[in-house]
């Protein structure tokens, strides 16, 4: 296996999640994953088989961890940045998931182009994804090329993110599920983007500490349902000791989101 730091002319580092079972090789100068990977690959059901893509994955941080919990889960990680891409081929490689993980190098918000790296639509029963936080209307982005592209969307507005949620439907079966994690206040034009296609909409707030604001929410849809909202009990990630009981068994994968 090639040097997963030489896939190209930027450098690469090596971090590790839940608890060593997962080793990642990630851009040294730009975007990292972290805890936000981490609990959207716990979010996922915990007996889940079958196809997931991670829309939007980067290196892979989310797919490869929801890999190594679920066995019988196959998983696909879309993403259009070249060096993304190879990096987490090289991290499938690393971590012996070549039988059950693949890349999918493509625009997500381009059916064209998913349909050219081979991806069908409705063929999945899960989709995952975190989606570019920033409006870059309204933040202040990042000058580090890759960090820039990996945080903000490609358009202002709140239609930019709409659209990222229709793709990511897109590729969901009928009756499939999609989850993703994104900031609090986007939640109202998520839920207007889901109304006419999907239902079952649960919502879990992320806090990072008791009694402060959330500064996460985890959104998991039902494709063509009409079930009613619901709102889950919040996950709290630290108190005065560090991460609390719950977020260090989802850290180190010995657990998973309780929805």
């Amino acid at each position: 296996m090639s040097d997963p730091a030489q896939t190209d002319s930027r450098k690469a580092v090596a971090d590790s999640f839940l608890g060593g079972r997962l080793l990642l090789h990630q851009p040294e100068g730009g975007h990292r994953f972290g805890t936000d990977a981490v609990l959207l690959a716990a979010a996922a059901p915990a007996d889940f088989s079958g196809v997931v893509i991670d829309a939007g994955a980067g290196v892979g941080a989310a797919g490869l961890a929801l890999a190594i919990s679920r066995p019988r889960a196959q998983v696909g990680l879309l993403d259009s940045d070249h060096f993304a891409a190879g990096l987490a081929r090289a991290n499938i490689a690393q971590n012996g998931l070549s039988d059950r993980c693949c890349v999918f190098e493509a625009d997500l918000l381009s059916a064209a182009g998913r349909w050219e790296a081979g991806l069908r639509d409705e063929g999945a029963g899960l989709v995952i994804t975190n989606p570019p936080f920033l409006d870059p209307g309204k933040a202040r982005l990042s000058p580090e090329p890759r960090k820039r592209r990996a945080h903000s969307m490609q358009a202002e507005g709140p239609s930019a993110l709409c659209a990222w949620i229709a793709a990511s439907l897109a590729l969901v079966v009928p009756g499939g599920l999609l989850i993703m994690i994104h900031r609090p206040d986007v939640l109202p034009a998520v839920l207007e983007s889901l109304s006419a296609c999907a239902g079952a909409i649960t919502v879990l707030p992320v806090h990072p500490r008791p009694k402060a604001k959330a500064k996460r929410i985890l959104l998991r849809a039902k494709k063509g349902s009409r079930a009613p909202f619901a709102l889950a009990p919040p996950l709290v990630l630290h108190d005065e000791k560090g991460f609390t009981a719950a977020a260090d068994a989802i850290h180190r994968g010995k657990a998973t989101i309780e929805w």
